[in-house]
């Protein structure tokens, strides 16, 4: 499990003075990078040996608002990996409060720079491996 803080900005909200629900799917993305980061695998890294990870699908269900100057902790944590494909799930609270603000979920293909899909175990396995070892603590 990896965690993750956002301050929300002012221009994450909306006319009502809530975050905009389309902000929290970059929370997600900007969590995600930084779990990645965590295990040794910053998308800089992943990119410089042809590799690039889309979205396949994501979902989001909000349990209660954030505002201006709120902290949300996201915690994310892998919960499925294939060798081809990664899910994670994601426990977002307000840290001030410890309310839940919403759960998610993403899945995410690896492919090569033809747009190809993408075997870790044989084209990077130490990546591969660090994901295991990810997907085993769970």
């Amino acid at each position: 499990m990896s965690k993750y803080i956002h301050k929300i900005n002012y221009y994450e909200t909306d006319k009502m003075g809530i975050t905009h629900h389309s902000n929290y799917i970059r929370f997600m993305e900007e969590a995600r990078l930084n779990f990645l980061s965590e295990i040794g695998y910053p998308m800089t890294r992943l990119e410089a040996a042809g590799i690039t990870s889309p979205v396949v699908s994501v979902n989001c269900e909000y349990k209660h608002p954030t505002t201006y100057g709120d902290m949300i902790e996201l915690e994310v944590s892998l919960i499925k990996y294939t060798g081809v494909k990664l899910s994670l799930s994601y426990l977002m609270k307000n840290v001030d409060t410890g309310t839940v603000v919403a759960t998610a979920s993403s899945s995410h293909c690896f492919i090569n720079a033809n747009g190809r899909p993408l075997a870790l175990k044989k084209h990077f396995p130490e990546f591969d491996a660090a994901l295991i070892k990810e997907a085993n603590k769970n």
